[in-house]
């Protein structure tokens, strides 16, 4: 008998609505011991409010896994296409994603 893991096959629905998307420029994150909160909404200038588009929850260790499986998609994205440039001295407010880590890290 094999000690391999069994590979499951899953289906996944696409709904017309969801196969639209959602533009978000901005991810609004918070965690507890037990979950991370992603409230995904986008920032406009001149639009002095933003509404929550989507709230994603996960566990743990699905926000790692997921951040990791992020940071493979861009390491293949660049290596396609090129690095991936930061806003670096961007003039005036900032809107949109920022990173708070040290992008060194990954690299």
């Amino acid at each position: 008998m094999s000690n391999e893991p069994v590979q499951q096959q899953i289906n996944i629905e696409l709904g017309e609505k969801e196969a639209e998307g959602i533009y978000s420029n901005l991810a609004i994150i918070t965690h507890s011991p037990a979950e991370f909160v992603i409230d995904f909404t986008r920032v406009l200038p001149g639009v002095p409010k933003a509404k929550v588009h989507a709230r994603i929850i996960m566990t743990p260790q699905h926000t790692k896994m997921l951040m990791n499986a992020l940071h493979d998609n861009i390491d293949k994205y660049e290596k396609k296409f090129g690095e991936v440039k930061l806003a670096q001295d961007v003039q005036g407010p900032v809107l949109g994603f920022q990173s708070p880590i040290d992008e060194k890290k990954f690299h």
